[in-house]
């Protein structure tokens, strides 16, 4: 669970030729690059140093600059991607478990619910503020939970909860749990 928090909480990567530090690492300078090559702005980093190694001309740095802008907004694409095509297969899984009973973990809290992700296949949905009956729960923003205003019973990150699932919708990628309570 914190391990997903603190990933949801980094900054994107953002490729430039602009100087940039790295405050972990307490560098003035840096650049990030990964060996073996997976991305095409390792490849470019790559190819620079073989250049700059065999003294050649600097880079026109416009032309990189457009490049690395360009690597930026397709890497958020692809990510966007990625995340859309497993909601989708996520949802075209439970779309045949409507109705069953899962035991899941509170991933996420928001003013309109808590997001679940199922133990057994890591399927993430959400349980709707309005669809749990026995109090009327709000959001605890700062301490990242939801809590009954009578009965003050608390709704947090990492707690273990069983869920129903309610309904799926497949074209908005959508799962919508209920909260079984014992």
């Amino acid at each position: 669970m914190l391990t997903q928090l603190a990933i949801r909480s980094m900054a994107k990567a953002v490729y430039t030729t602009k100087k940039t530090s790295h405050y972990g690492l307490a560098f003035d300078h840096y650049t990030h690059f990964t060996s073996p090559i997976r991305r095409y702005p390792d490849v470019m980093v790559h190819r620079l140093l073989a250049a700059y190694l065999n003294n050649e001309k600097s880079a026109n740095e416009e032309e990189y600059e457009i490049a690395a802008s360009h690597s930026s907004t397709m890497e958020k694409r692809a990510a966007d991607a990625e995340r859309a095509s497993i909601k989708y297969k996520q949802a075209e899984y439970l779309e045949e478990n409507i109705g069953n009973t899962f035991l899941g973990i509170i991933s996420g809290v928001t003013e309109w619910g808590m997001y679940v992700e199922i133990i057994e296949n890591k399927c993430e949905g959400m349980i709707r503020l309005r669809d749990i009956s026995d109090d009327f729960y709000v959001l605890d923003e700062k301490n990242y939970c939801i809590v009954g205003q009578r009965k003050k019973k608390k709704y947090q990150l990492g707690d273990e909860v069983k869920v129903k699932v309610k309904k799926v919708d497949l074209a908005k990628r959508q799962i919508d749990f209920i909260l079984v309570q014992d």
